[in-house]
């Protein structure tokens, strides 16, 4: 451990090891520590004795359940867009030459008490029940004009400036209704509440054709899982880090950032021991001191031993309750999988509700999502707090991530990455296709 290095990563979340692996592929020397002795933290994939072990101490778990070993079950439930920015991250760096996806069967929105498949295009929102005869018309050609919009040809812009008019103006436009307006803003475009309305509507139309664009190359749904569980991905970003000459040391506990006079990290003391680095980077649970909290998470993990009701018995779905739907400001989310993904025995689904805390009962916030499922096996539920660092490290080189959302995706999270990259690095992320640094 006593080391100089160009960068100490503290925390084998995903988003740190993620870091880690583009900083490895950059040719920096990393050294990356977890004072947990497992790989993922809260991107963790836990078996049933683990789960029980986090959840309920003491407590021994079912033998109905099964094996241990059948269980992956994660702390944190999320799908990737499979055009999104993750998605072209493992391709990037080759980690998907260590991880099977599989496509999520479903995407679903509630609306008016019941939920209804997302349309996906022009075509879909024609035969959406979520909508009337004349309401459909009009959303066809909101979509056929977020398509077809082309910089260059104004005859397709239809008098609306992206960067100047703002998404309550567009919606406007084309009069599409407020629960029209709930479907795309947080079930296509997945914004996390209404703030987006009042600015500019060109990232809108962007998140819209990332839906749209992930949809069409597979159909079914625009998300993807790796089998196995989410606890597959930051061990895959590990391995490469290790493969570009990566040092990596778990059960390792952090006791100090050490500081030069100016305030500015110069390493990480263990013990007696300090590696010496000119950068560092971890979860905000490694720096107290440097965050704030900007709210509470509360996520329950429920085993069903049957699908989801209304989904056309899916194998895997995402709902998406938009918070004006149940009188919310944060939009709830299911993430639902199966034994097809690896994630547990034959014949029994996890299913993951998610919301933002807005009250003294955090409990009560989810029970709009636990309608939906129907009858429980088991749930395990839990609050956390929510951190974002206070300054963006540049001054004293410790670049802190940020906690992991409510959103059952990770675009958010891939936006992290390339923030904290172009600040540490001073260039932006590139991704294209590189030579492999393993021979296989």
């Amino acid at each position: 451990m006593e080391e100089e290095y160009d960068v100490i990563v503290l925390g084998t979340g995903l988003t740190e090891c993620i870091l880690s692996g583009l900083l490895s592929i950059d040719g920096k020397k990393v050294l990356h520590i977890d004072r947990n002795d497992y790989y993922g933290a809260d991107s963790a994939s836990l078996n049933l004795t683990q789960l029980y072990g986090m959840f309920r101490q003491g407590e021994e778990r079912p033998e109905s359940l099964g094996r241990d070993r059948d269980w992956c079950v994660d702390l944190v439930p999320k799908f990737l867009m499979a055009n999104g920015d993750l998605t072209n991250i493992l391709v990037y760096t080759d980690v998907t030459r260590y991880i099977e996806f599989k496509q999520i069967s479903g995407s679903y929105v509630y609306r008016d008490g019941r939920i209804a498949k997302v349309p996906g295009n022009e075509m879909e929102a024609l035969k959406s029940p979520l909508m009337s005869l004349f309401e459909k018309r009009r959303a066809k050609k909101f979509l056929e004009w977020v398509s077809n919009y082309r910089e260059e040809d104004p005859s397709t812009h239809k008098d609306i400036n992206l960067d100047r008019d703002s998404m309550e103006t567009v919606y406007k436009k084309f009069g599409l209704q407020s629960g029209t307006q709930d479907f795309i803003g947080h079930a296509m475009a997945l914004y996390l509440d209404e703030s987006y309305i009042k600015k500019p509507a060109r990232e809108t139309r962007d998140r819209i054709l990332l839906y749209a664009s992930s949809m069409a190359k597979f159909g079914k749904s625009p998300y993807i899982y790796p089998m196995y569980g989410l606890g597959e991905l930051p061990q895959g970003f590990a391995r490469l880090s290790a493969i570009y000459g990566g040092t990596y040391m778990l059960g390792q506990p952090v006791d100090a950032i050490e500081y030069d006079g100016n305030g500015v990290a110069v390493g990480v003391r263990s013990g007696e021991q300090v590696a010496k680095a000119k950068q560092v980077v971890g979860d905000p649970s490694y720096f107290r001191e440097k965050v704030r909290s900007i709210g509470r998470l509360v996520r329950a993990i429920c085993i069903l031993d049957h699908p989801i009701p209304n989904t056309d018995n899916l194998d895997s779905v995402q709902i998406i309750i938009p918070q004006n739907q149940v009188k919310r400001k944060h939009d709830i989310y299911i993430a639902c999988i199966s034994s097809v993904h690896n994630v547990c025995p034959k014949g029994y689904y996890l299913a993951i509700i998610s919301t933002i805390v807005e009250t003294a009962n955090p409990l009560s916030e989810i029970a709009p999502g636990l309608k939906l499922l129907g009858p429980v096996v088991e749930s395990f539920s839990r609050v956390q707090e929510l951190y974002e660092p206070m300054e963006d490290g540049t001054k004293d080189q410790c670049y802190i991530t940020k906690s992991v959302d409510a959103t059952s995706h990770f675009e958010t999270m891939a936006r992290d990455v390339r923030n904290i990259y172009k600040r540490m690095t001073g260039t932006d992320l590139v991704l294209k296709k590189r030579e492999s640094a393993e021979v296989s």
